[in-house]
């Protein structure tokens, strides 16, 4: 099957000794042949470059639809045919209007494909960035393999200024790390054994070797270009409307061709091949090739550009709902917060709270645990065995060590325990500090306290900050104690918060919120999967879960909160864009029909069929230009996003 632009090619070199006749004619040149060359080339253009538009039109027509295809095959079949006819019957012929139609549409379809491909290099260039080979430690040797034949659990070498093949951590060695292409910051990260590495970024200055944890499909890399594409490939919701607007509007204007045909041979008396002319004008001009461009160019345009960002956006969905985003939730841990927790204060016995801390935490990957048991290793406590482990989903553990019913957790375990005044004071004055803090006790006493602290990231003040200035209200929503929610709320300017909240209620707080307009959730966690699939656009942190990354509708590679302001201005430039394409695509078929069908034609003003697929070029050109020019729109986290 011919591609696009080698029917256009074919059209276009066929037609153009048509044109050279129109040009030349006044002149007196004619084209050997005359009628019968016109009839041979025409013929070439309909059968080769015309085929296609002929065939999806009769597919449609089967399936009682029509669709854009169906004017250009009717509008080019009528010209065509009734050539014939004229040249049998010895009246005027107009063939050039049916390949100079072709020639045209085709050419409408070239310059869309070309800005596909365009849009398209932000994937290829992704896809270019990956290693082709790596050196595999296999049987205590090192040998060369390609990318594609390693697998999970593959130790691999990496030498300075090699790219990382797939993504990994480090077992042993150390290096800098350019992750420019992930975080887009230029300054190399120092990693050494234990740390994550990513496949395609750039090994600096030392050797090391890591353990490959995620390969093929399942690489960070991999899974950016297949978001990218779905992006790319998606529908906006209004493009349901542009389909259901083309179903009405082709037959709509077959009827305005036949009405334009009987007017000026029934009514105004004009002849068989002028009346035609008009009716075939008609079916031209009305072709809704903008129309059909305006959504996925702009999404096309406006999701590469934005993946160029380190923002993905998964489809067209977001686009439309972003438009009328009112709330932003977030996700305190690690989204807001740093996400690695450190113990500042212990309160009572400092090495017994620890140890039995320590002993009931050791199994769990919560962050608050794991700061604990690095405090435990620090400070050289003895960490004990627990048994009857139980989680208390929200609340904390609970366990028996060395024959003592142990716990640890927050205060909602607290309520058959009596805490004194003293201890309950200590509590308050940390957690005025923003510190989280944590219950230990045995039997039914409390035995301490253990006060953890996870800052904020140091760009979080002004990633809220810059979407207040849109009108948007910050809401943070935690599970975390009221006090110290609110301590790092004041710290970075969020308007409301909901703490307390347990994982599987996160969904619940976020339909709350919907009540009263529509709502963006940012998260990270396993726990903000379900909200962020609830809200009307969820934003998921790079660094996240993989099920919450999937729940997003918006992943932020580069996990720089900021990059929520960013994305939710472009998704609503992309949007605002797409209906500023489509709202010209149908300004231009309003005004252009009455042309086409004669009503000015008394004041000289007509279209010829040719002219008029001329003018539904441009159109469409017009509409893929705009689009374009969302590589030049200006983005800013503290832009206007009204």
């Amino acid at each position: 099957m011919l591609t696009i632009t080698k029917r256009f090619w074919i059209s276009l070199i066929f037609s153009l000794p048509m044109l050279a006749e129109m040009i030349l004619k006044p002149f007196g040149w004619m084209m050997p042949g005359g009628e019968w060359t016109m009839f041979a080339l025409t013929t070439v253009v309909m059968v080769v470059a015309a085929g296609p538009f002929l065939k999806s039109a009769w597919a449609s027509f089967k399936k009682h639809h029509s669709n854009m295809d169906t004017l250009v095959a009717i509008g080019t079949m009528t010209a065509y045919v009734y050539s014939i006819y004229a040249m049998a019957t010895h009246q005027p012929v107009f063939f050039e209007s049916a390949a100079f139609v072709t020639t045209f549409v085709l050419l409408g379809q070239v310059f869309e494909e070309r800005m596909r491909n365009n849009a398209s290099n932000a994937v290829e260039k992704l896809v270019n960035l990956q290693a082709k080979d790596a050196e595999v430690v296999r049987d205590g040797k090192v040998v060369k393999v390609p990318v594609s034949e390693i697998v999970v659990g593959d130790v691999i070498k990496v030498r300075p200024g090699e790219k990382i093949a797939v993504d990994g951590q480090i077992v042993e060695g150390s290096s800098t790390i350019d992750e420019s292409m992930i975080t887009g910051e230029s300054m190399p990260v120092t990693k050494k054994a234990g740390d994550s590495v990513v496949g395609a970024t750039v090994n600096g200055t030392g050797t090391f070797t890591f353990k490959a944890s995620k390969v093929g499909g399942d690489t960070m890399l991999s899974q950016i270009v297949e978001l990218v594409k779905k992006a790319q490939n998606s529908h906006a919701p209004i493009q349901g409307l542009t389909d259901k607007v083309s179903e009405i509007f082709v037959p709509l204007v077959l009827m305005i061709a036949i009405l334009t045909f009987l007017v000026w041979y029934v009514f105004i008396g004009a002849s068989v091949a002028s009346s035609l002319i008009f009716a075939v004008s008609v079916v031209v001009i009305a072709c809704p090739c903008a129309l059909g461009l305006a959504t996925p160019t702009a999404l096309m345009v406006g999701t590469g550009r934005s993946a160029r960002m380190g923002i993905l956006i998964k489809n067209g969905e977001v686009l439309e709902a972003v438009n009328d985003v009112s709330t932003v939730i977030f996700d305190k841990t690690g989204t807001i917060t740093v996400g690695k927790p450190q113990v500042t204060d212990i309160v009572g016995d400092s090495d017994k709270v620890l140890a039995v801390a320590a002993s009931l935490e050791q199994s769990s990957e919560h962050p608050l645990a794991t700061a604990i048991l690095k405090k435990a290793q620090a400070a050289k406590v003895t960490v004990g065995d627990a048994k009857d482990f139980k989680a208390i989903e929200g609340k904390g553990v609970s366990a028996t060590i060395a024959g003592k019913q142990s716990f640890v957790g927050n205060d909602k375990l607290l309520d058959d325990v009596t805490v004194s005044s003293e201890m309950k004071a200590k509590m308050a004055a940390l957690q005025a500090e923003a510190k989280t803090v944590v219950f230990v006790g045995q039997g039914d006493q409390i035995i301490g306290l253990i006060a953890i602290q996870d800052a904020p990231k140091p760009t979080s003040k002004a990633a809220i900050s810059a979407l207040k200035a849109k009108g948007l209200k910050t809401v943070m929503l935690t599970g975390d104690n009221q006090a110290v929610a609110q301590a790092i709320a004041d710290q970075v300017g969020i308007d409301q918060v909901v703490a307390d909240v347990l994982p599987a209620d996160k969904a619940d707080q976020v339909k709350q919120f919907q009540q009263s307009g529509k709502v963006a959730f940012v998260g990270d966690g396993i726990n903000d999967a379900p909200a962020l699939s609830t809200a009307d656009v969820g934003i998921a942190m790079g660094s996240g879960t993989d099920i919450a990354i999937e729940s997003g509708g918006i992943v932020l590679v580069k996990n720089d909160l900021r990059d929520v302001s960013k994305a939710l201005e472009l998704s609503k430039k992309t949007f605002s864009r797409i209906k500023l394409n489509l709202f010209w695509a149908f300004v231009y078929n309003v005004l252009g029909i009455p042309v086409a069908a004669g009503v000015f034609y008394f004041i000289g003003l007509t279209l010829s069929p040719e002219l008029a697929g001329l003018a539904m070029v441009l159109s469409s050109l017009s509409v893929v230009t705009s689009s374009v020019l969302l590589n030049r729109t200006k983005i800013t986290a503290s832009a206007e996003i009204a």
